[in-house]
């Protein structure tokens, strides 16, 4: 199925416009950043300076919920304070369980946005066998609760959004369709259809989910499946329950950056568990890769895809030491610019030496190889870092130490010197596959300044599955960026996206100018969790805080990062409101969800199994809930 113009060749899908307010969405519009709001909507003032701090960084579009009729009524006040001060930014309202609210909303602000797996559904995680005539029954019920706010926007100009969140699908979609990007989008698809019956098309799409993976399958299924009824909705992107820091922002680029690599988005929210103000930057950081790029590489157009995007399944290939088939990516670091090289600069790539014990400490974000280029290193290094150094080197310096591996800009003519383990720098442009056929032993390193990085590794990509070639690829991206967190979302959109795409044993990352090596390794790790190939570290899917969160997220989520960081490979969801939990947090193996004020709900998964424990006492109730269930082990 189609989900894009061309995978071999970016160009934006080519969507309706959308007018919201005094700007449109989709269309030959740039594309828009928005956010939402976190204070409670019935404090105007505060709705207001908050609105007004999002707007004066750039915030196109201002989301506040509006969980009741009454807050939706505040809206009024809260738009009317804004344009007294001369703040004319588009509102939209977001609705959950509340269609009295939405129909409110709709004649007050520019934009509502409904969630179809809560609209006019109940979830209450139960497995429920529907007949095709009680679906058919449901259907109707949906479409006689759905079709007021329809007509209501159509007859104000009100634009809708219909956003479909993989943790809130709802039991009648579960029960036929399953926990699936094909549920999502048959959720968002029975209301589409009921908007069109009545000709009401002022509509934007989105297909969340905190899984970049399912995110990405999602928003590229919706489009196949819009491609093939005619339809042209902008779409929405956002990775929802992205987490803070530099976990929230390398997810975020991952899976937006993945879609806006395939043409797809209209406007974009980074979801982060800080300040709404602080999302801003970050998604204008994200949009700006793409302005003024330089010319692209030329690629054939109308390819097949022998790949598919709407799975995730990596490329098979054969198993060269800890590289390729059945190895979780690896991670490379690069010392080759250094004037010398001492142990401690390992430090920033995962590996600690004690002069004083003389022996070397891993981290869990320990880097697999590291490139040295023309040093020798005449220290012992940890056993299970491997040593890359230029081939010529490596015969003077290299050739008798262990795990210490050559790496070639050609193909060697008498062939190559290492028994186990070699490195081949390869252009993706290189014509000469057929070169690569009778090589063993050997991985590729796969390099190109082309701006059109992505595609063009996609159809190297596709030559060696056509050709069947199985050579394990290491891949690697050099921005050019002073910014450091530039250089996180643009490695985090390019290599992600080809990751998501099932290509890729292992990340080399690099810049033009200096970026500390921690922050390379740690991104190059960031990149790999946030894609589910390789788990490093504790997971936190943290949603980005609104009026309707029931305690402070920033400040809890820092609390349980605090005692729980050391625990790798453990999913913690921490949510402000059972809106979002603990549907949002779909595949956690562990929930903090606000209820009430002051009180807190633990889950195991999607089981509630202790109710409102004391705020104050909910952290330390959430380790020993871990404790009890046998993922806890001791902080190091």
């Amino acid at each position: 199925m189609k989900y894009c113009n061309d995978p071999y060749n970016r160009s934006r899908l080519q969507t309706r416009e959308v007018p919201v307010g005094n700007i449109g969405i989709g269309g030959k519009n740039i594309i828009r950043v928005q956010s939402m709001t976190t204070a409670d909507t019935m404090d105007t003032a505060a709705s207001v300076a908050e609105s007004k701090r999002m707007i004066d960084v750039g915030c196109e579009l201002v989301r506040l919920t509006a969980p009741s009729k009454k807050d939706a009524e505040n809206l009024a006040n809260i738009k009317a304070e804004l344009v007294k001060d001369g703040y004319n930014t588009p509102l939209v309202a977001d609705i959950h369980f509340t269609p009295n609210a939405a129909e409110i909303a709709a004649g007050i602000v520019e934009k509502v946005r409904v969630n179809p797996g809560n609209y006019a559904d109940k979830k209450k995680f139960e497995e429920i066998e529907y007949t095709d005539a009680s679906y058919r029954a449901e259907l109707e019920r949906i479409e006689e609760k759905f079709t007021p706010l329809v007509k209501l926007c159509k007859e104000n100009g009100t634009a809708m959004r219909i956003g479909t969140n993989h943790g809130s699908l709802s039991d009648r979609i579960l029960s036929r369709y399953g926990d699936t990007p094909e549920g999502m989008v048959e959720s968002a698809m029975e209301f589409l259809h009921i908007c069109r019956k009545h000709d009401f098309h002022n509509i934007v799409i989105s297909m969340k989910a905190s899984n970049t993976l399912v995110m990405v399958q999602a928003y590229r299924f919706l489009v196949a499946r819009m491609l093939e009824e005619k339809m042209d909705y902008p779409l929405h992107l956002g990775v929802t329950e992205a987490g803070d820091g530099e976990d929230g922002r390398i997810k975020s680029a991952v899976g937006i950056g993945a879609l806006l690599e395939d043409g797809l988005g209209d406007t974009i929210r980074v979801s982060l568990t800080e300040a709404p103000e602080a999302e801003i930057p970050v998604a204008q950081k994200l949009i700006a890769q793409y302005i003024d790029q330089e010319q692209p590489i030329s690629l054939p157009q109308n390819l097949d895809t022998p790949f598919d995007p709407f799975v995730h399944k990596r490329r098979h290939t054969v198993e060269i030491q800890n590289i390729g088939e059945g190895n979780a990516p690896v991670v490379f670091s690069d010392l080759s610019d250094n004037e010398d090289i001492k142990p401690s600069h390992f430090f920033g790539f995962g590996y600690n030496y004690s002069t004083q014990l003389d022996k070397w400490s891993t981290q869990d974000l320990s880097a697999d190889f590291v490139f040295v280029g023309d040093h020798n290193i005449d220290f012992e290094v940890p056993g299970m870092l491997g040593l890359v150094m230029n081939f010529e080197s490596w015969i003077v310096n290299g050739k008798d130490k262990k795990h210490c591996f050559p790496i070639y800009d050609e193909l060697p003519k008498n062939g190559f010197a290492h028994a186990q383990l070699n490195f081949l720098r390869w252009d993706p442009l290189n014509e000469n596959v057929q070169d690569l056929h009778f090589l063993r032993d050997v991985v590729l390193v796969l390099e190109t300044n082309a701006s059109n990085y992505v595609q063009v590794m996609r159809h190297f990509y596709r030559t060696l599955m056509l050709k069947n070639i199985d050579l394990p690829v290491i891949l690697k991206n050099t921005t050019n960026t002073k910014d450091t967190e530039s250089f996180q979302l643009w490695q985090s959109t390019k290599l992600g996206a080809l990751i998501i795409d099932g290509f890729g044993d292992g990340v080399w990352l690099s810049n033009k100018t200096r970026i500390a090596p921690q922050l390379v390794n740690t991104t190059a790790f960031g990149i790999l969790q946030a894609t589910r190939t390789r788990i490093s570290k504790t997971e936190y899917i943290s949603c980005p805080s609104c009026g309707r969160t029931l305690f402070d997220l920033q400040e809890t989520t820092a609390k349980i990062r605090k005692h729980t960081s050391h625990l790798k490979g453990v999913k913690i969801g921490i949510m402000g409101c059972i809106v979002n939990g603990p549907g949002e947090m779909a595949d956690a193996d562990y929930g903090y969800v606000g209820t009430r004020p002051g009180k807190i709900h633990l889950y195991k998964e999607k089981t509630v199994v202790r109710k409102n424990v004391p705020e104050e006492e909910a952290v330390a109730a959430l380790i020993d809930l871990i404790k009890e269930n046998g993922d806890w082990n001791e902080p190091k």
